[in-house]
């Protein structure tokens, strides 16, 4: 299966949708087009929206964690929502969540940012 990436700028904030499947074999999309947009953009956070992503191996991860650096070191954060049970476990057992602030729904992360703005 393939991967879908929609990429929508919210005021500064990049809110990224993804449907399918982030792998080895779709990650470097997904590091380049987030990579693109960060770079081009004034953003100051991003919003990772897993509600359509059923499934993710270890080099999401990477994408994740290299995107999140980027981000902070702009001082920015990174928050992700709309996980499913499947990815929420691989987030838990790579320690994700100890960096990453989860909420469940995409209107509950904009608000989130919204406070720290």
């Amino acid at each position: 299966m393939s991967l879908q990436i929609d990429l929508e700028h919210r005021r500064k904030t990049l809110i990224v949708r993804l449907k399918g499947e982030l792998d080895h074999h779709t990650s470097e999309s997904v590091k380049h087009r987030m990579e693109e947009a960060i770079e081009q953009g004034q953003l100051t956070h991003i919003i990772l929206s897993l509600k359509d992503l059923n499934f993710m191996d270890s080099s999401g991860i990477g994408v994740i964690l290299g995107r999140y650096k980027q981000i902070t070191a702009k001082g920015g954060k990174m928050v992700v929502c709309d996980v499913n049970s499947a990815v929420y476990r691989l987030f838990e057992m790579s320690g994700l969540f100890k960096i990453l602030s989860i909420h469940d729904t995409e209107r509950q992360a904009i608000s989130s940012l919204e406070v720290v703005s």
